[in-house]
């Protein structure tokens, strides 16, 4: 199987692309990328050289950038995706651009091309707010709350278009927040662990009691292989890690396994339109594929923090590129309340 994989330099893709090699199979990967802020080689340097693996460095929403790079590949898994929803809020432009636009081209371009399966990854944020006591199965209605979000949800509409007009063989798979290694430091965890580590505040917006359900990436990478291998043309499917926590909990305990005390916690001005709680029905992906998550979260948490201590200089690296500039224009000149967040820019 030839797998065209777009974002595989990002925190998912990346880990994807490992998981696949990793396999012992002799399945290829070509890797799109346009190796945007979020996008590093670096975390691919452990594959950089194998022999079924090869990078192509271009933008999803050129059509026929793509169409040269994807010719071949029996199926596609689109990671691509202006993903971090502060950026959405403050920028929407780009947001849109990336997630609607490019998988509209990617969907035109793989439907010509007559791949057999096209995996189009998604978010539970589509779902919006959750109320307590409940989860959202893929049933749900779709219901966007920032700039991101709604891109997404765009995205998951258009692809179920494509299913029902051309009869085109796509899947859509839905992850609560992931968390594991070379996830870019702007997201919730990397972002409190370098903190930590380095005694700096940790931002928490609002009271920190907004809740998600967390997804180590090595189970998601597992699902999505799984989803490719056997998920059902036209459905869409739930994956989440099935441990629903407080923002501000986790934030505990990740001090408590860095061994930095409470005291470091900045509480900072709520983002607008901040979603309370996010909650996954996962029962169809363990019904349908015999998918259930492996990694415990407290066994992941601390491989993650272990990660973080251990790759010192790839974080490093990330802060003296655009990165540090993104913070400098979006929080220290916009509102005075989130300069603790500053702090993760060095």
């Amino acid at each position: 199987m030839k797998i065209f994989v777009t974002g595989g330099a990002g925190f998912i893709g990346s880990n994807f692309v490992r998981h696949v090699l990793g396999l012992g199979q002799k399945h290829v990967l070509v890797n799109y990328d346009k190796l945007t802020y979020a996008g590093n080689l670096a975390n691919l340097q452990a594959v950089a050289s194998h022999p079924n693996y090869s990078f192509v460095r271009g933008d999803i929403c050129d059509a026929a950038a793509v169409s040269r790079a994807m010719a071949g590949c029996d199926v596609v898994v689109h990671f691509a995706a202006e993903s971090h929803v502060d950026r959405s809020i403050y920028e929407p432009a780009p947001v849109v651009e990336t997630n609607v636009t490019g998988t509209f081209v990617l969907l035109q371009v793989a439907r010509e091309s007559k791949v057999k399966k096209f995996v189009h990854v998604s978010t539970d944020e589509v779902y919006g707010d959750i109320p307590p006591g409940k989860s959202s199965d893929e049933e749900y209605p779709l219901q966007p709350s920032s700039p991101y979000s709604a891109s997404k949800a765009s995205s998951d509409l258009l692809v179920r278009a494509y299913v029902r007009t051309y009869g085109f063989p796509a899947v859509i798979t839905r992850a609560s927040n992931n968390y594991g290694p070379f996830q870019f430091p702007e997201k919730f965890i990397p972002l409190m662990i370098s903190n930590a580590l380095e005694d700096k505040p940790l931002p928490v917006y609002g009271d920190g009691a907004q809740e998600r359900d967390w997804l180590h990436t090595e189970d998601h990478c597992r699902a999505i292989f799984a989803v490719l291998e056997r998920g059902r043309e036209g459905e869409t499917y739930n994956i989440g890690g099935g441990r629903v926590e407080k923002n501000l909990d986790m934030v505990r305990r990740l001090l408590r396994i860095v061994g930095k005390p409470e005291s470091l916690i900045s509480y900072v001005k709520d983002r607008p339109g901040h979603d309370r709680r996010y909650a996954l029905d996962c029962s169809k992906m363990k019904r349908e594929l015999g998918w259930s998550p492996q990694v415990s979260l407290e066994e992941g948490l601390q491989q993650t923090v272990d990660w973080y201590k251990a790759n010192g200089e790839w974080l490093a690296e990330i802060r003296k590129g655009e990165y540090r500039g993104y913070y400098e224009k979006y929080y220290l000149n916009r509102d005075s309340s989130l300069r603790a967040i500053s702090n993760i820019a060095g």
